[in-house]
């Protein structure tokens, strides 16, 4: 039962890997649009959602 609750972990790993990365993507581009209207609340927020998205990216890649 372990194995095959690893197996499932690992499937679901693999499909969430790419979708965090257009993520990532989607909020770079929005950082970028923040900082170039100088916008302080959305540079603040954008860089919070960079983090949590860096983080769960890590964890799923270890």
């Amino acid at each position: 039962m372990k194995q095959v609750m690893n197996t499932l972990k690992r499937t679901d790993a693999e499909r969430r890997i790419p979708v965090l990365k257009l993520e990532i993507d989607y909020e770079l581009a929005t950082l970028f649009d923040a900082l170039k209207a100088k916008d302080q609340k959305q540079i603040n927020e954008s860089k919070r959602k960079l983090e949590r998205l860096r983080l769960e990216l890590v964890r799923l890649e270890a």
